[in-house]
């Protein structure tokens, strides 16, 4: 029995941080959770055809909570705003649910010296049963069986991420390779063609936009949009008694005013668009998607509040007629003219580059080239990859582009969000070769673990898009 662990000395360390491995932060303006309650749909959500139940749903909520404790400590009320804990409570479910598939089992001893070697469980490197009691009473909030429940499907989801990275291996050129993008410092000159340049000189008409409008309207078609009613509250015993009074078929607007609030609207937004006024929660949007028009939610914890909504409007995708988003087909229009202007000329000029290079490469002026086409020429400050160009944008493009030209070569059109561009090297400050040699042991172990890293998520996100994860 693993309640027998408290009883057991120090074990061999095995600090593993599962959550750095396993379960990728995510950016999150909300957070919001299900509460248990008679008003709410009897499952959270399906994966891969299976329906999963709230109470599953919350053990997997809270298995992750605990592990971002583990992970952030103290710190953890200053960054969870920025984890989507909800999100990775489903990911939770689907890796375990692969792990199963594979037959990935956990011992009952694997659980006992992993929990053992956490130093936030020991007292002079030894494992102390007292404080381990105590940090799950009042820190984690939870039974030590259930716990030592969550150690061993974070020792399972570890088991797995070893698995599906096992084969993934670091070429000796590319090794170099990023190397050199990390300590390489290059200069540019470059021919650009902006599309903003462009656009200052297009006036469309009326009937160009109209035209425009009719050949594109699949553009502008606008996705499916809700308007909810929501109540909020600062405690459960008052949302629960809220929800009891609309289930008598009060008014909702007497409740909230009896209550001390008010009733807020949001007005229409999309399912990718953040809840105006909440924020952005899968798991609401996920439910508000199963309401029907004048249908109530049950009580919703979000962060130190409380809610109950009411889907006042569900509007389905459509095209807007044109009169209401003329602005908008305007931008639009002016927008895709001045690209493709902007490309048409940069084509242009290399084709130019090209016929002179092929006659004499010593003809090749970028200066004299830009003006004779009216675009711009100048040349870049020294920078690494990653870094930021000034009046360009993010280098990796221009980087990836100048890696393998040599001296008096010119690239192909390099696209960046800032417009289209033509570069030559002005200068290459190369890689020290007996630094590099130096470094390299470390460097390829730490390039392994972030490809290992890279090729995990895409794994996660492959399962989710396939296992009908809510979004």
């Amino acid at each position: 029995m693993l309640k027998k662990l408290r009883n057991k000395k120090t074990a061999k360390k095995v600090w593993i941080i599962l959550c750095i491995l396993i379960v990728p932060a995510f950016v999150l303006w909300g957070s919001g959770s299900l509460m248990r309650s008679k008003q709410e749909a009897a499952y959270a959500g399906k994966i891969f055809g299976r329906n999963i139940s709230l109470l599953e749903y919350k053990d997997a909520m809270d298995a992750t909570k605990n592990s971002a404790i583990m992970r952030f400590g103290d710190n953890l009320s200053e960054i969870q705003k920025y984890l989507n804990l909800e999100r990775q409570a489903w990911e939770r479910l689907i890796l375990l649910h692969e792990a199963k598939k594979r037959k990935i089992n956990v011992s009952d001893r694997e659980i006992i010296e992993l929990i053992q070697s956490y130093p936030v469980f020991q007292r002079k490197e030894r494992f102390d049963s007292k404080i381990y009691e105590e940090l799950l009473q009042y820190v984690f909030r939870t039974q030590p069986r259930i716990f030592e429940e969550q150690i061993r499907g974070n020792i399972i989801l570890s088991k797995l991420y070893t698995q599906v990275t096992d084969d993934i291996k670091v070429a000796e050129g590319q090794i170099k390779k990023e190397y050199q993008k990390l300590n390489e410092e290059i200069s540019l000159y470059y021919i650009a063609s902006i599309p903003s340049d462009f656009a200052k000189g297009l006036n469309p008409g009326e009937q160009e936009i109209k035209d425009y409008f009719t050949q594109n309207s699949l553009d502008f078609k606008l996705p499916l949009s809700f308007n909810i009613e929501y109540l909020l509250l600062d405690s459960e015993d008052k949302i629960k008694e809220a929800a009891l009074r609309i289930n008598k078929k009060e008014d909702f607007s007497r409740i909230a005013k009896e209550m001390g609030s008010n009733i807020k609207e949001t007005g229409l937004f999309t399912q990718t668009d953040p809840i105006p006024g909440i924020g952005w929660s899968p798991e609401i949007l996920n439910l508000i998607s199963r309401l029907k028009v004048n249908q109530f939610s049950g009580p919703i914890h979000m962060d130190k509040n409380y809610c109950i909504l009411r889907l006042k409007e569900r509007k389905e995708a459509y095209i807007p007629d044109f009169e209401k988003i003329k602005d908008k087909v305007r931008q639009t229009f002016v927008k895709d003219k001045s690209t493709k202007l902007a490309k048409d000329k940069i084509e242009e000029v290399l084709k130019k580059l090209k016929g002179l290079y092929e006659s004499n490469p010593k003809l090749i002026d970028f200066e004299k080239q830009a003006k004779e086409y009216g675009l711009k020429s100048d040349s870049t400050a020294p920078f690494k990859t990653g870094s930021y160009i000034e009046g360009i944008g993010a280098s990796d493009n221009f980087w990836e582009a100048a890696l393998e030209l040599k001296n008096g070569e010119f690239s192909d059109i390099v696209s960046v969000p800032s417009g289209f561009y033509i570069i030559k090297l002005k200068n290459r400050t190369a890689v020290d070769e007996k630094k590099f040699e130096s470094e390299k042991p470390e460097f390829q172990k730490r390039l392994l673990l972030q490809k290992k890293e890279e090729y995990f998520t895409k794994f996660v996100e492959e399962l989710s898009r396939i296992s009908g994860i809510p979004q």
